[in-house]
């Protein structure tokens, strides 16, 4: 026997955009139950977070703007991955737009789903090592950067000060290795 799975009867479109859509969907389960307005997150792109780390093994993280929060949070560098793009190449991009250092030996730890009841979002969690840095980044998304020890780290996810799901994620991904 086959794995059943729920399918779709219908969509309605609330919004569509570059970034995100959002549909309301008419789903039926595999045991014949339908639910007439099932909403949908759909996510055209993944998204890749990067621990990165110097020779010490301090980790480096930017201080971004999060405007629909209403604050300045302190994340490890992310975004989405653009198309034609591997996870890797995404991951070492990310950190040099929003740090200015280049990387190396990038590789890929983890992926996930964070809300797949009602999101088909993907993240993915890379690893590399800080070579040398320009010192340019892009100041539209980060205010600064800077290396916290993993003791700091631990203090901060105790202290319930690291706010971001895919951050917090990926940290607690590193510490448990």
């Amino acid at each position: 026997m086959g794995e059943e799975k729920p399918r779709r009867l219908a969509r309605e479109v609330i919004y569509e955009s570059s970034w995100v859509n959002l549909y309301a969907d008419a789903v039926q389960f595999p045991a014949g139950r339908v639910i007439d307005r099932h909403h949908l997150l759909d996510f055209e792109r993944d998204a890749v977070a990067t621990i990165v780390e110097n020779a010490d093994g301090q980790i480096l993280m930017v201080h971004a703007y999060r405007y629909v929060t209403d604050t300045i949070e302190w994340e490890i560098p992310a975004g989405v991955i653009d198309r034609g793009e591997t996870v890797l190449n995404a991951a070492q991009r990310e950190v040099r737009e929003e740090t200015g250092y280049e990387t190396e030996g990038a590789r890929q730890v983890y992926t996930y789903a964070p809300m797949n009841g009602i999101a088909n979002q993907v993240f993915h969690v890379a690893h590399c090592k800080a070579l040398s840095t320009t010192g340019q980044f892009d100041r539209n998304e980060v205010r600064d950067y800077q290396w916290f020890s993993i003791d700091e780290i631990k203090m901060m996810i105790k202290e319930n000060t690291l706010r971001d799901g895919f951050t917090l994620t990926a940290l607690l991904l590193h510490l448990s290795a």
